[in-house]
């Protein structure tokens, strides 16, 4: 079972999740970077370029789904160093603060609030991420092409691919593609017939959805559908 609510943190999102069984459903790109508590492990999983399968053995998860772009401000780390990996926390930041941090996580009723105050206290502790990537990211969600963003934002083109390889952990276009996949799943899974789904998240017609849904999910749209409901495990 799968559940989610909005944080406290501005723009994320706690998760709980118990895996029950051998099949889980993919986690697709989304743009996002998760903390991740999973029966005494802290760990984080950086953004992903392709559909990531997660072992389906019984478990308990909670996580902190920070919002595009935010997640390397409180980690401290670039996004690219992460990309399509799942690391433990101890990787990135003192052993013996982890144990502290993974010693209040365990011992909380509630995985996913003391994970979020964990969040909470790391963004209080850091400068505030880079505001104009929020503009970015809303730019982008609306279809917006990559050359005209960068225009409205003041960028050159390599400064906007730096400036999003730390930040993301890929370049814009890649942003802006992952961020379609995810307009399209949200239409299509609301009924939305393919070619109507297309149209409207900015797909040149359903050969272009179909083809991007199989590169970055790795199944045609109509067998994800059918098990993707929300992985939840990062």
């Amino acid at each position: 079972m799968y559940v989610e609510r909005a944080s406290r943190l501005p723009g994320a999102v706690v998760w709980s999740r118990t895996v029950e069984g051998p099949t889980v459903g993919p986690v697709l790109p989304d743009g996002c970077m998760d903390l991740l508590w999973n029966e005494g492990r802290l760990l984080v999983a950086g953004p992903d370029t392709r559909a990531h399968v997660p072992e389906g053995e019984p478990a308990h998860w909670a996580g902190v789904r920070f919002f595009p772009g935010t997640a390397p401000t409180f980690l401290g780390v670039p996004a690219h160093e992460l990309r399509d990996r799942r690391v433990d926390l101890t990787d990135l930041w003192p052993a013996a603060a982890v144990r502290r941090l993974r010693a209040r996580v365990d011992k909380s009723p509630d995985p996913v609030t003391a994970l979020e105050e964990l969040a909470l206290e790391r963004a209080a502790q850091t400068p505030p991420p880079d505001p104009l990537l929020r503009h970015l990211v809303a730019a982008l969600d609306t279809g917006r092409h990559v050359a005209a963003t960068a225009d409205e934002l003041g960028l050159g083109a390599r400064q906007l691919h730096r400036r999003s390889l730390t930040a993301f952990g890929y370049g814009p276009k890649t942003l802006a593609r992952v961020l379609r996949l995810q307009r399209a799943l949200a239409l299509a899974r609301a009924g939305v017939p393919f070619a109507e789904t297309a149209a409207r998240s900015g797909f040149a017609d359903q050969a272009h959805l179909a083809r991007d849904v199989r590169e970055l999910a790795g199944m045609p749209l109509g067998e994800l559908l059918g098990r993707v409901g929300q992985a939840g495990v990062g």
